[in-house]
């Protein structure tokens, strides 16, 4: 007999992180959440990384590959606060989603804000905020997390 009590739903929240304009120093993206347009984006550089030519990442200065990563939420000793943290990221490690303004304020990570200035996120400590309020609403109802990076 059915018991709607006892079934369980596979939920999670689906970020995409659309990327719009690869430029020599730096790289804009849009984010998406749940399919809506939620804020920007801003990473190093993007290099075409390539499984066959790992030499092309510059540690520091290039954005990471694209693929589909979870995301969780774990202490940052970096910046004193709890971040968004990517996991799996091929050749790189703690690939975290936190606030900066431009290119020299992230080393392979993503910053988010308002790209209204070239080169630039504006108003990224609110971002970051609204972003991890989205993201810790969706593990408290139990669901994963997932960002796909395009």
């Amino acid at each position: 007999m059915y018991n709607p009590l006892k079934t369980h739903i596979c939920a999670y929240m689906e970020m995409i992180l659309q990327r719009i304009a690869r430029k020599k120093n730096y790289t804009i993206g849009r984010l998406m959440i749940d399919g809506k347009h939620f804020c920007d984006t801003l990473e190093p550089t993007w290099r075409d990384i390539g499984w066959q030519r790992p030499g092309r990442k510059v540690k520091g200065r290039t954005a990471i590959p694209e693929g589909r990563y979870p995301v969780v939420i774990t202490w940052s000793a970096r910046f004193g606060q709890w971040l968004p943290l990517l996991v799996g990221v091929p050749m790189f490690e703690g690939i975290r989603i936190h606030a900066g303004n431009t290119a020299r304020d992230t080393e392979g990570c993503i910053l988010v804000g308002r790209n209204l200035k070239p080169g630039m996120v504006l108003d990224s400590r609110i971002w970051l905020k609204r972003v991890k309020q989205r993201i810790v609403e969706a593990k408290d109802l139990g669901e994963g997390v997932w960002i796909e990076v395009k």
